[in-house]
């Protein structure tokens, strides 16, 4: 065997090594609890300019696992979409709701987000018995303990699935009002404060999906309606 092909023998087994344990690394644990109905909940669109916010919860069964699933901010949409029909198809039960932007004007985002994830409980086929939930803020739920997790979409599946269905959920509604108003490109940029998106506000003004207690614009004067 020559040294040529030994170096490269030996940075392929490395490489190959590296691989299998950084896939050690990220996977998630099921569950939190050992309660068996255990549901993890997550929201998606919290920090956008213009529609819903979106929550999932997530109640998967105890020999759940992909290779794939992850938070899904870590995932390319190509896999998000491949995984929604898959965690929808085994999990226990799931639910998924909106609160839409009046209603954040309302009540302000973070009530708008805890209220949406009540929601995503409150349509699952069952009730759990306990709850994780993605963040540092709750309120509670029926009386169901809880625990927030600092990042815990990246931690336990549940959440995981959870922050997947959000996800792909809004990103098709996003989509959907894009061809109401496709000035705002919001089947690219889903609603963020992409300059894109600041840029159509300015030439376009705002519509009725913007939320109007939001700082739409860098610049400091009050939009026109």
């Amino acid at each position: 065997m020559t040294k040529v092909k030994f170096l490269s023998i030996l940075f392929h087994s490395i490489w190959l090594g590296f691989l299998i344990f950084e896939k050690i690394l990220i996977m998630l644990e099921l569950k939190y609890s050992s309660y068996q109905f255990e549901a993890g909940t997550d929201e998606a669109g919290r920090g956008c300019l213009s529609g819903p916010v979106v929550a999932a919860a997530v109640i998967l069964p105890a020999d759940f696992k992909h290779e794939y699933l992850n938070d899904s901010k870590q995932l390319s949409e190509k896999k998000r979409q491949l995984l929604r029909p898959i965690i929808e198809k085994e999990a226990l039960a799931f639910g998924v709701a909106y609160v839409f932007q009046d209603k954040i004007d309302e009540i302000n985002i973070l009530n708008a987000s805890i209220l949406a994830m009540h929601k995503s409980i409150e349509a699952m086929s069952i009730i759990p018995e306990f709850i994780i939930v993605d963040g540092n803020r709750f309120k509670n739920y029926l009386e169901i303990p809880h625990r927030t997790i600092i990042k815990g979409d990246g931690k336990y599946q549940n959440i995981a699935a959870a922050s997947v269905l959000a996800k792909t959920y809004r990103d098709d509604y996003m989509e959907k009002i894009h061809k109401e108003y496709p000035a705002y490109n919001w089947a690219r940029n889903k609603g963020y404060p992409t300059k894109e998106h600041r840029q159509a506000i300015r030439d376009h003004g705002p519509v009725k999906h913007h939320r109007m207690t939001f700082k739409l614009l860098p610049e400091q004067f009050k939009l026109d309606l």
